[in-house]
């Protein structure tokens, strides 16, 4: 099968690439690298049944040539990461829905099967925990920049909807939470290698607000896998799953282990959210999902715990600085 995916070469769309050429699949990315990176596609450059095009989605001529030549397609593109919404919330806005319209509009012309990344900040403020696909949306104020991602994604949904029920596009929706793994970068707000780096360099770990907010965070393997899977299953078309792990931790107990497991000596922190982002920033204090739906349909299953992603992301980061450079030609 031919595939192609938005956003292919950032953090998960790599390794949904990797995922794709190892079941055989043929594999193309298209990515202008605003949040991804070179690096992270290099090691499949040699693959013959990879490609790759470093250019926007809103390159409209070159998005439909590469939407007709795959038989499948990942919309991974996106703006993401909190401090890039909070910093860029025109862009985050301009991306997600713009270039969210414009990939369905070039899969729905040939009716290309089409996973769409969606997230669970679309749940917004809701207090049902664990959340389930059919819940109630709870959104802050507009003023509220913080939102305009969530709101964004919200839309893309409404989107890709409808043109499953008016254009019959075959469209899977996957709302990923929390997602961790090698190549994952600390730049854009994400927990975790964020953490691990300041864990590695001695401290301090910055936590934002009191630190009791709890989070659940999956394997990158787990979920990209899940996303593959649910395209691939016709009786998911036109639905809304959730993807990710249910083992729900602290904040404050996520950073207690990663510094206990990067050496032990760097301090924690405690950053107020309005110093960390900006005034007013609200937060959800828990985001636990429901993967009953997505078990049922295609039998996911997280396989990685909190403690085993830790080891591996961190060892990941040590293998890359105890590596020796490269010679100089």
């Amino acid at each position: 099968m031919k595939v192609l995916i938005t956003g292919g070469a950032g953090f998960i769309g790599s390794h949904l690439t990797e995922h794709l050429l190892a079941r055989g699949d043929r594999v193309a990315v298209l990515d202008d690298l605003s949040t991804g990176a070179m690096a992270n596609i290099e090691a499949f450059k040699s693959n013959t049944k990879f490609s790759y095009a470093i250019e926007t989605i809103f390159n409209v001529p070159l998005l439909a040539e590469m939407v007709d030549n795959a038989d499948a397609i990942f919309h991974l593109a996106a703006a993401v990461g909190v401090r890039l919404i909070i910093e860029s919330p025109t862009r985050t806005i301009e991306t997600n829905i713009g270039g969210t319209e414009l990939v369905l509009k070039a899969a729905a012309k040939k009716l290309k099967p089409i996973f769409v990344a969606s997230t669970s900040e679309v749940y917004g403020k809701s207090t049902k925990v664990p959340f389930k696909e059919d819940d109630d949306l709870v959104f802050g104020a507009t003023t509220k920049s913080r939102w305009s991602y969530a709101a964004s994604k919200a839309v893309d949904e409404f989107l890709a909807l409808a043109y499953a029920k008016e254009k019959k596009l075959p469209v899977v929706i996957g709302r990923l939470f929390n997602t961790v793994g090698p190549r994952q970068t600390g730049r854009y707000g994400m927990v975790i290698p964020r953490f691990i780096e300041q864990g590695l360099a001695g401290g301090p770990i910055s936590v934002y607000g009191d630190g009791e907010q709890t989070r659940c965070f999956g394997w990158v393997g787990d979920v990209v896998k899940g996303m593959a899977d649910l395209l691939g299953c016709e009786k998911a078309e036109g639905g809304v799953f959730n993807l990710g792990a249910t083992e729900e931790i602290t904040i404050n107990a996520l950073a207690a282990k990663v510094a206990a497991k990067t050496g032990g000596k760097a301090k924690i922190e405690h950053v107020p959210y309005e110093k960390a982002y900006e005034e007013g920033f609200e937060d959800m204090k828990r985001r636990v999902p429901s993967i009953e739906k997505a078990a049922k349909f295609i039998g996911y299953k997280p396989t990685v715990g909190i403690d085993e992603i830790l080891e591996r992301v961190i060892e990941t980061y040590r293998s890359q600085t105890t590596r020796p450079p490269k010679p100089r030609r």
